[in-house]
């Protein structure tokens, strides 16, 4: 029987097979990080796993969709569907500086510095696993923002014209230096007290460009 045959046959369901699942995931994330997409193989993953090369097959048909799923389950956990969810009554600043840090911790944090190093390095050659990190990852905290400022508007406490454009130009302010001389490995990282300047200030601009009119 062959791999493909495997994939379309079987299928996650009873709670060992979750439990592989999982298993597999967590290999696949230390190992992506740590070698690197190329130098990650299926049967790596299996043996650090502890199960086979089919077991690994039957729940991701590709390395492309576990290294998706990968990305997705590093966002998750950082960033969880809750953090977008508006409390319309509390302060929206409070808020938008909650998404602000657990955005900058998640795009900061050793894990996604080096699979974003990753998928620069394979752009030529992999051109469709950038898609997929694009779709499993950033694309999927942006509709986040979206949707919460979206809310924020419809309640009157924002004048936000383009939800999309908003919501990348605050993720792009809250990059800034900061990521980009943490991502070039270009001197120290910054301090606690430089990322709470850095992201108050993100997020006060943020709101002066988009006060209610």
């Amino acid at each position: 029987m062959s791999v493909l045959a495997v994939t379309k046959s079987v299928g996650p369901g009873r709670p060992k097979d979750m439990e592989k699942r999982a298993a597999i995931l967590e290999a696949a994330k230390q190992l992506f990080v740590k070698q690197g997409f190329e130098g990650t193989s299926m049967d790596a993953i299996a043996n650090k796993a502890g199960v086979s090369k089919l077991t690994v097959y039957s729940h991701y048909r590709d390395k492309e969709t576990l290294f998706a799923e990968a990305v997705r389950s590093k966002c998750d956990t950082l960033m969880p569907e809750e953090l977008f969810r508006p409390d319309l009554k509390g302060p929206l600043r409070k808020q938008l500086l909650a998404i602000a840090r657990a955005f900058f911790d998640l795009i900061t944090s050793e894990d996604a510095i080096a699979i974003h190093r990753t998928i620069i390095a394979n752009a030529r050659t992999a051109p469709k696993l950038a898609d997929r990190f694009w779709q499993a990852g950033p694309l999927k905290v942006q509709e986040g923002l979206e949707s919460f400022l979206r809310a924020e508007v419809e309640v009157g406490k924002l004048d936000v014209p383009d939800m999309h454009r908003a919501a990348t130009q605050f993720y792009c302010l809250l990059k800034g230096e900061c990521y980009a001389r943490m991502e070039f490995g270009c001197g120290e990282p910054p301090t606690a007290r430089e990322i709470d300047e850095h992201l108050n200030a993100t997020v006060d601009f943020f709101l002066r460009a988009y006060a209610p009119r």
